[in-house]
């Protein structure tokens, strides 16, 4: 492949990071150089298919998916794609021997999006697996380099950090979801409503996998531990943020971090994470 179209695909994965969400493309920024690259083509992979299932309103949000899926497939077969975003990420899926089926629960998610769901606890688990812990998984085969030891022995804690961070992101989309896009995720929030006793028990929950979680950040290689730990703050700080609010206002106004706070809590991230 020719190295400078390789190089533009990468930039037009970091350029997607850096757009749709300023926090993850930080927490990119902190990783290693050398993994920096598939992380950011592994967010623009991610991102473009949840984009089609949550904004394409007017479109046939089913077939594009479909051929999304089908373009990556032929992308991975031949090595290239024209699409720059697929480009950067089977170039990663190769460089890393990312799990196939990975991406396969990650794409099963993002078609259960595509028609209301009743959720119930067996659902909610199948969907946060494929929406959020799959991620993580991919982004922590990175991280080890294809070490498969070092996957399997952290692979518990990567799963626990992609699934706090989803369940976050249900409560801070809570409006939107519900409103606009007529999905509630947590079988709580349907058979109870959203009340202080729910929001804090949903919060309980969220706060035990981040306490798993944090056992795993500080076992992970250098290359990729501030990074996460920066994530892993911001999170634990939007969901305190998301405790301290009101549980009728969450369907009013979405919850999140100031820049300011960002900047202290990766001023905090990067005096801290060496000592973890």
């Amino acid at each position: 492949m020719d190295k400078l179209y390789e190089k533009v695909s990468f930039d037009i994965s970091r350029l997607v990071t850096a757009r749709y969400s300023t926090s993850f493309s930080v927490g990119a920024r902190c990783l290693s150089p050398r993994i920096r690259q598939a992380i950011y083509a592994l967010y623009g992979f991610v991102r473009l298919a949840d984009e089609i299932v949550d904004t394409f309103h007017g479109y046939d949000r089913r077939t594009l998916l479909e051929e999304f899926e089908t373009e990556y497939r032929v992308a991975l077969r031949r090595g290239i794609s024209v699409n720059p975003i697929l480009n950067s990420f089977q170039l990663t899926v190769r460089r890393y021997n990312i799990d196939g089926g990975l991406v396969d629960s990650f794409l099963g998610s993002m078609k259960m999006d595509l028609e209301p769901i009743s959720y119930d606890d067996s659902k909610l688990r199948q969907y946060i697996y494929g929406s959020a812990e799959v991620v993580g998984l991919m982004c922590h085969q990175i991280f080890v380099d294809g070490d498969r030891h070092e996957y399997e022995r952290l692979k518990p804690y990567a799963m626990r950090l992609g699934a706090a961070f989803q369940k976050v992101n249900f409560l801070r989309d809570l409006r939107s979801d519900i409103l606009g896009l007529h999905r509630v995720y947590f079988p709580l929030l349907r058979e109870e409503g959203i009340t202080e006793g729910v929001k804090e028990r949903i919060i309980d929950e969220i706060y035990g996998d981040f306490a798993m979680a944090e056992k795993g950040i500080k076992q992970l290689p250098d290359c990729a531990r501030l990074g996460v730990y920066t994530a892993y703050l911001y999170y634990l700080s939007l969901t305190k943020a998301i405790g301290r609010t009101p549980a009728e206002k969450l369907m009013r106004r979405r919850v999140r971090v100031s820049d300011r706070k960002k900047l202290l809590l990766l001023g905090k991230a990067c005096l801290t994470s060496k000592f973890l």
